[in-house]
């Protein structure tokens, strides 16, 4: 055979292989041979407008990996769309994300009623519903819906850890409980029942609110008169502010445990008042930029650069923008371990096989683990008190199993 005639067949197969490199990546939606497609919802408006900022941190950190080159040769086109937390606003824009914008994958969505009332349709599209920004301990349900999975540690595990160290510090102490009347603020209640058992009904006090309330403040004051030594805010920011703004004003001084999501020095702390808020105690996996104790950090240090460079409207005190950041690099470690093969059943493979993975700005000795039967990245944490300038962390490093 002429060589000029090899040379050409062999031509003719690189071309061919290439063609068939670019159908089967577009056989994926949201992803061709130089783009991938990731979806959100968030609330940009509504009850807790104030955690939008994630999606707009994202869509920066998006911007920074596509600057340097993208994942696989391909560049991330990020489309997150507001629902205003109102649930049938999210089924509305989760299906003009998969069946209009055709993205590749969910990523991030923001709260337990608008990511509830969409898991069925997603998980029935087999499209990836990754690292939500929830705290419900039903996110790590791998058998109900196997391409879900939630991120932060759960709720309930929470309330168990707070409940343990209430009764360390006080035996038989009393429990007020003030919980969102949703999945989310229900794993509160059940972490503290699960640690209380059969004196959960002498023992605590539980009162909910809905998303829709002005204020909780009515709630706080028949907690009061329960005279109980803790209380537990399990909720969202917005009223777990008001809860600690009117446990202020009553001059009453429980043991005040709050929700490790609403605990934003900029979103949470500041509008109440940072006198308000000294002595109430949460817990935390990721590191706080406020914290002095990691000023020579070198994890805080790459968070701030990437703020200044290219989120620079961002509060990088802000620790929303902290955790969107910390979950963003996480979805990369995914990306990346797909080794270009981005389909949505790899892509989820990917993400049920993180092993020990470190992302520096989680607290040391906290790792990110998954497998197909763990579908609950974060299971540590370590308790915080506010002091009146930040959360001051003590105690050891906890695992949810330990609980």
């Amino acid at each position: 055979m002429p060589a000029i005639h090899r040379r050409s067949l062999l031509a003719g197969s690189a071309a061919a292989l290439a063609l068939a490199g670019v159908a089967r990546a577009e056989d994926t939606p949201g992803v061709t041979a130089t783009e991938i497609r990731i979806g959100s919802t968030t609330s940009l408006s509504g009850p807790v407008s104030a955690l939008g900022v994630q999606a707009r941190c994202q869509e920066a950190f998006f911007r920074m990996v596509n600057e340097q080159g993208g994942i696989a040769g391909r560049k991330i086109t990020y489309i997150y769309y507001d629902d205003g937390f109102s649930p049938p606003k999210t089924v509305e824009q989760v299906r003009r994300l998969i069946e209009e914008d055709k993205v590749a994958l969910l990523f991030n969505m923001l709260g337990t009623a608008p990511n509830s009332a969409v898991v069925k349709y997603i998980n029935q599209k087999k499209v990836p519903h990754l690292f939500l920004s929830v705290n419900g301990d039903k996110w790590g349900d791998y058998k109900t819906n196997p391409w879900t999975m939630g991120f932060a540690p759960s709720a309930r595990i929470e309330a168990q850890i707070y409940a343990k160290h209430a009764l360390m510090q006080k035996p038989g102490a009393r429990f007020a409980i003030l919980y969102q009347n949703d999945d989310l603020g229900k794993d509160y209640l059940a972490g503290v029942r699960d640690v209380l058992g059969d004196r959960f009904a002498s023992q605590a006090q539980a009162v909910s609110y809905e998303v829709t309330d002005a204020t909780v403040d009515s709630q706080i004051i028949s907690l009061r008169a329960s005279n109980a030594d803790v209380l537990l805010s399990g909720g969202t920011a917005k009223f777990v502010a008001q809860s600690i703004r009117k446990v202020s004003d009553l001059g009453w001084k429980p043991m005040h445990f709050i929700a490790s999501g609403a605990t934003s020095v900029a979103g949470v702390i500041e509008p109440v008042g940072r006198e308000r808020a000294v002595d109430v105690m949460s817990s935390a996996y990721v590191k706080d930029p406020n914290d002095p104790a990691w000023d020579g950090d070198a994890g805080i240090a790459e968070y701030r650069a990437f703020m200044q460079k290219h989120f620079p409207d961002g509060n990088v005190k802000d620790t929303y923008n902290t955790y969107a950041y910390t979950v963003a690099q996480v979805l990369m470690r995914v990306l990346r371990q797909c080794e270009g093969r981005l389909t949505r059943e790899n892509i989820m493979h990917q993400a049920a096989n993180l092993k020990d993975v470190e992302v520096p700005t989680l607290l040391p000795g906290i790792t990110v683990n998954t497998s197909p039967t763990n579908y609950h990245p974060l299971r540590q944490v370590q308790l915080m008190r506010w002091n009146g300038q930040t959360w001051e962390r003590f105690g050891k490093i906890i695992a949810g199993s330990d609980v």
